[in-house]
């Protein structure tokens, strides 16, 4: 170095970059968190090494996700612990003991969050998914066998509840045992939203598998209003109580009935009223076609042409379209057209209820913060699948667990903030195959940012790749300078 600022000329030879580290994505996401207060928000004292090693792990998984054990050894090709201040990284004391110091603090963190982002009267949203486990998990009370909303028959998973503002910032997650079900949280969680976060009055927004009849009638409504849907079911005891009538839906007007102090507010949507018809058409030819089989069939089989027969509807779920006659080599059927044809008036149709008076919010502004769940819905893939990547759990103390999904949501907490700063990019961005900018073409165009380690003639130096133009871009909307 000090030959090229005499002017001196330096052979090929004696100029070798010798190491390479990923450095762009990993500082500007550790810049964001501090500029973001998240790291006081975990301390006070953010300077101490568990802070700095929670900081490194929540980056970390943005950045690369992985398992904690694939993390402490990153070193050889990314700045990333050696930006939080930690140069000799030890797995057990940087990431496995920084993680019971974290969860430990998670009430605290998450009031915190809630302090940061939720007011009287505000707008919450909360949902519930699973997360299937592998491998065996003997000693965990959390680890069992429930409702898998994964599709994953034969495993084993826990249940993430998750409560995010109305524009999708999360702020507070819990892990519960795998047989948990939707409803039995509720509850709980409005409670906490009262007590540990402080906030007398709150809209609660929850789908329709956890806001029951019960659980409503539960709530103290003075402080507590919700939206929420009604089931296939409540919908035609509504009807069957005539307080609606299949007629008042509309593809185009939402209609509101008022009961008491519930209003409901009539939607139908005409494509997935196609889908229905079609899914119970198809399903319809196939309970037929095996039904067929059964009745048609000569052959003694173990069982009797009645109990098949009923496997095969129950399997289609088309029962209650069948009607059944005689029995033995007798057996018989038919459609019940009837009753397919008053299914069909609800194709497409569904109800979102409220008890938030009319003078606070109309009913189209009551259906569309019910579909702001699908932010929540958004977070829960983002966590488990797109780019977090909370499967595969590496851990098998219970403690652990619940840490990990806990630095999975500060990771999107992190990404969720990014995300908004990046808009103007994203909405600016050209459509479908025209699109370039995603949340993971941001994070490898800054990845592309190396640390290098410079040797000429025989004198080691650190250089800092410089930002193009368009990683310079992404920066600024950032607001960090690197």
């Amino acid at each position: 170095m000090q030959a090229a600022i005499q002017g001196k000329m330096i052979a090929k030879e004696e100029f070798k970059i010798i190491e390479s580290r990923e450095y762009g994505a990993s500082f500007a996401t550790i810049a964001l968190i501090k500029k973001m207060g998240l790291h006081t928000d975990i301390y006070s004292r953010p300077t101490e090494e568990w802070v700095r090693s929670s900081m490194a792990m929540i980056a970390g998984r943005l950045v690369y996700a992985g398992s904690k054990l694939s993390l402490s050894h990153c070193g050889a090709h990314s700045a990333l612990w050696e930006i939080c201040g930690i140069e000799e990284v030890n797995v057990n004391k940087h990431c496995y003991e920084a993680m019971d110091e974290l969860i430990a603090r998670q009430e605290a963190i998450q009031k915190k969050l809630a302090m940061k982002h939720l007011g009287e009267g505000t707008l919450i949203l909360y949902d519930i998914t699973s997360s299937y486990m592998e491998g065996e998990y003997r000693e965990s009370e959390l680890v069992e066998y429930g409702y898998n909303r994964d599709q994953k028959r034969g495993h084993e998973q826990i249940v993430i509840s998750l409560l995010c503002t109305r524009e999708g910032c999360p702020v507070a997650v819990e892990v519960f045992n795998g047989s948990t079900k939707d409803e039995t949280t509720v509850l709980n969680k409005i409670e906490e939203i009262r007590e540990k976060y402080g906030i007398g009055k709150v809209v609660f927004v929850g789908d329709r598998g956890m806001m029951t009849q019960g659980k409503y009638e539960q709530m103290s409504h003075e402080t507590v209003k919700v939206i929420s849907a009604l089931t296939h079911n409540a919908i035609k005891q509504l009807c069957e109580r005539e307080i609606i009538q299949p007629n008042l839906f509309d593809e185009k007007n939402i209609v509101e009935v008022i009961d008491g102090k519930i209003r409901y507010c009539l939607c139908k949507n005409p494509e997935m009223a196609k889908k229905e018809a079609e899914t119970r058409r198809i399903l319809l030819a196939k309970t037929q076609a095996e039904l067929d089989k059964i009745i048609a069939g000569t052959k003694k089989t173990r069982y009797s042409k009645e109990i098949r027969a009923g496997k095969v509807v129950n399997k289609f779920r088309m029962g209650k379209f069948i009607i059944f006659e005689g029995e033995g080599e007798n057996l018989t059927y038919s459609l019940n057209k009837a009753k397919i044809e008053q299914e069909a008036l609800f194709d497409g149709c569904y109800i979102i209820y409220t008890d938030v008076p009319s003078e606070d919010m109309t009913a189209s502004e009551v259906v569309q913060n019910y579909k702001k769940l699908m932010q929540v819905e958004q977070a829960f893939r983002n966590m488990k699948t797109v780019r977090l990547e909370i499967r595969p759990v590496y851990h098998k103390k219970d403690v652990r667990i619940k840490c990990h999904v806990f630095i999975c949501m500060l990771a999107y907490y992190v990404m969720w903030h990014m995300k908004q700063k990046l808009s103007p990019l994203f909405y600016a961005d050209g459509p479908g195959v025209d699109r370039k900018f995603t949340f993971d073409y941001i994070i490898e165009s800054l990845k592309s940012i190396r640390k290098e380690t410079v040797e000429i003639c025989d004198q080691k130096s650190f250089v800092i790749t410089t930002p193009s133009v368009e990683q310079n871009l992404i920066l600024n909307l950032l607001e960090i300078a690197v």
